[in-house]
């Protein structure tokens, strides 16, 4: 049984329960975290993957929400320059389309003008039939705008805020479920569940975090028996990854008849990434799959714009997460607000509790804070905000020092190849180098399960990072899982079995 008393108990491992664990530890506060899955099992894993503003949050005058996230673009990109990174979009448009060239033109220079661009170019206007981004389009798109956003590798964002508020402190338990939590003199009882080896555990704290995503009703009403919690509003949001439809490195944002939109995106070196759908969903998050209707969507969407069609065929993956939007009472899931809303609860004298409503990738470190002002108010306060100069694990170069770390790399390991090398840099940042320890040779780096994936990464991100089954790894920590085959993975399933879970 548990005898520390924490400050803060947060239930939930997805960016805003780990955001908000890493900013308390940071400041001094005694922090414990539970997820009942891996990290990022959810909705944080299975977003568009863009550290964006919401260009089309403009269309429902969330000025506040695209302000905030325009202006967290260049915080977030300094933090962890290794997995996140500018990406410049291609807007085409054509005369009769779905928004007047002016309205966009407007829309654009807000986005360029409301929130604190320094680094990330401003928009211009393109030719496409002289422009290569206009290659893969079909004619009737001659023109377009030019706009930047970033680019993150969600689940590892994630992960490395678990990382840091570990290393920091904190105590950090994936694949522990939260069984109930009481109030009772004052603290939080909270009692627990190892899903792996079925331990129980009890925890006091002084202060709980309900950051359970998709879950954050469900977990009001089983652990705290409050059967009439309805604040969230689940949307389906679905993508699917096909092989590399274009060689230009920028992305496209598409214009839908139905006044959607959706992204065409570079993915992993050699496949394109199409997304997202918005749909309610009323079912259990865990089993979110994409739909029919929503896979023949895409591919239409996609198929409008493409000279060559995008069929279900050449789809190679896809996902699909449930978004838990604060329940505004839009009456379609695209026009739910995409902003979050923190509900303080408690009455004077008894544990306070905060629920987290909603939010987004990209302003997720600014959640925290906010979340901490409310920590401080209801515990007392510790420390200042820290998190907007800081760096994520492995992040701790300059913003535009992704070649430099990778020229480092292959001249302290002259034996990997470009490819692996710059897919290091990309999943470790500095940190690649204690990856790789003493290596000489590739034989050095153990077994090989398939592409570029060596037992070193694998025995890292056990140790390191919580990896405890090859979906942790395939499909979150790396993305290896669209190179290796249905043997290999199996292999590297087996290989994780035996070997023992990280500790802490």
């Amino acid at each position: 049984m548990g005898r520390e008393i924490h400050d803060i108990f947060v239930i939930g491992g997805g960016i805003n329960g780990c955001g908000i664990a890493r900013d308390a530890v940071g400041r001094g506060y005694s922090v414990a975290l539970a997820e009942m899955n891996d990290f990022a099992s959810g909705t944080s894993s299975g977003a568009t993957k863009l550290i964006h503003g919401g260009l089309r949050y403009l269309e429902h005058y969330e000025f506040r929400l695209v302000r905030e996230s325009l202006m967290e673009r260049e915080i977030l990109w300094a933090m962890a320059p290794h997995i996140i990174w500018p990406l410049r979009f291609v807007l085409p448009y054509h005369k009769g389309g779905i928004r007047p060239a002016w309205l966009i033109r407007l829309g654009l220079f807000l986005y360029d003008h409301l929130g604190g661009r320094k680094l990330l170019p401003a928009t211009s206007v393109l030719d496409m039939r002289k422009d290569p981004a206009g290659k893969p389009l079909k004619a009737l798109f001659t023109r377009a705008f030019e706009y930047s956003d970033g680019w993150v590798d969600d689940a590892r964002m994630v992960v490395l805020n678990a990382r840091d508020a570990a290393d920091k402190g904190a105590t950090i338990m994936p694949r522990t479920k939260v069984v109930s939590a009481r109030r009772e003199n004052g603290l939080w009882h909270i009692e627990t569940t190892d899903t792996v080896t079925g331990r129980n555990d009890s925890h006091q704290a002084r202060m709980l975090i309900n950051a359970a995503g998709p879950w954050v009703d469900h977990v009001i009403r089983s652990a705290f028996g409050q059967n009439e919690a309805h604040h969230v509003r689940l949307v389906q949001g679905s993508h699917i990854v096909v092989r590399k439809k274009f060689d230009d490195p920028r992305a496209y944002f598409f214009q839908n008849p139905d006044n959607r939109i959706i992204f065409a995106i570079p993915y992993e070196g050699d496949f394109t990434l199409i997304g997202t759908t918005d749909r309610d969903y009323t079912a259990d998050p865990k089993d979110v799959r994409i739909s029919e209707e929503e896979t023949v969507y895409l591919c239409n969407a996609a198929s409008e714009y493409f000279k060559e069609p995008v069929r279900p065929e050449d789809i190679v993956w896809t996902y699909s997460a449930v978004r838990p939007l604060f329940d505004d009472g839009a009456s379609k899931a695209q026009e739910a607000t995409r902003d979050y809303v923190l509900k303080l609860e408690g009455e004077a004298g008894a544990a306070p509790l905060l629920n987290v409503f909603g939010g987004k990738l990209t302003t997720y470190r600014r959640l925290s804070e906010h979340a901490l002002e409310k920590i401080g108010a209801a515990i007392g306060v510790k420390g200042a905000p820290w998190t907007a100069k800081s760096h994520l694990p492995g992040g701790d170069f300059p913003v535009r020092g992704y070649e430099a770390e990778v020229a480092g790399l292959k001249r302290r390991y002259p034996f990997l190849a470009d490819a692996h090398a710059r897919r290091l840099v990309r999943r470790y940042g500095t940190r690649a180098v204690t990856l790789l320890g003493a290596a000489r040779g590739h034989d050095d780096l153990g077994r090989l399960f398939g592409g570029d994936l060596y037992e070193a990464e694998v025995k890292y991100l056990v140790e390191h990072e919580w990896a405890r089954h090859a979906e942790d790894v395939l499909w979150r920590r790396t993305k290896d899982g669209l190179r290796l085959s249905k043997e290999q993975a199996q292999s590297l399933e087996e290989y994780m079995a035996a070997i023992p879970a990280m500790a802490g």
